[in-house]
């Protein structure tokens, strides 16, 4: 399975590692740290050396109740840092992750080469005509309602199911918006109960019945941490073991704070693939 990005072919067999680089001042485990130059192009270049094979810039946190964000201070946040991180480490593919399609337009044109949208465009309705024009790979991520809301009570019949057909159906309008190569990302955590999340989870390989490769992104989130009765800081085994359960159940890209072990979970499932 792959994707086109500007020209050239991702593989994604072996799966690949998105890191995550947040520029905002709330996200909920790294909020604040990469507040300049020096800064940010450390962390890049320790993900890209731990094996990132894309970075995530993201200026709008999408944290449970997270407050919203000016689309010009958006823009603000990210589009310098696309510009700084392309300018130093030209080869590397950027992600921009934005539900805004203005955001989009202008992250592209300073060098990213994927978008990823949390809402899967429910939240801006000019967002699949923007992708189809830009010609980049688009991230579909289910959520109900919005940070602010989504975790207001969430309710579903059949979790999964239900995730399932919506997916399918946003699969379907992207295709006729003429957008070529789409990503799909159940959104733990996203409109979900701890439940929810694990029953997700458990029936991931069902997510491979919509042929297109799946992104997974729990890393040091909730359903971790309260489960386990510690804190974001403290989640990284419990993200290493969910990490390597996702890949084992038919996740494509897993997008992490921890680059390195991610790149180890894949490193050790692909070789026990091999050998079974």
């Amino acid at each position: 399975m792959t994707i086109n990005i500007k020209g050239k072919l991702l593989d994604l067999s072996p799966p690949k590692i998105m890191g995550i680089l947040n520029v905002t001042p709330d996200s909920f485990y790294d909020g604040g740290k990469y507040n300049s130059e020096k800064k940010i192009l450390d962390q890049v270049e320790k993900m890209i050396n731990d094996g990132a094979d894309i970075i995530d810039v993201g200026g709008y946190s999408s944290r449970p109740g997270a407050k919203q964000v000016k689309l010009e201070d958006e823009i603000k946040r990210v589009v310098p840092v696309i510009k700084l991180i392309k300018n130093k480490f030209s080869e590397t593919v950027i992600s921009v992750d934005t539900f805004r399609s203005k955001v989009a337009q202008k992250a592209v044109d300073s060098g990213a080469s994927v978008v990823n949208d949390i809402s899967a465009g429910e939240l801006d309705p000019d967002m699949f005509k923007c992708i189809a024009e830009l010609n980049v790979p688009y991230i579909l991520m289910h959520m109900i309602g919005n940070p602010e809301n989504m975790q207001d009570k969430p309710t579903y019949k059949h979790v999964v199911n239900e995730i399932v057909k919506n997916l399918s159906e946003k699969i379907f309008l992207a295709r006729e918006a003429g957008i070529m190569d789409v990503i799909i990302d159940p959104g733990f955590g996203f409109g979900k109960t701890l439940n929810h999340n694990y029953e997700i989870l458990n029936n991931l390989s069902f997510f491979k019945e919509l042929e297109c490769p799946i992104l997974v992104g729990v890393s040091r989130k909730s359903m971790i941490y309260k489960l386990l009765g510690n804190e974001p800081e403290n989640a990284l085994n419990g993200t290493t073991c969910l990490n390597t359960v996702s890949v084992l159940s038919g996740a494509n890209i897993l997008r992490v704070h921890d680059v390195k072990e991610a790149k180890e979970v894949v490193e050790l499932t692909n070789f026990l693939k091999k050998n079974t």
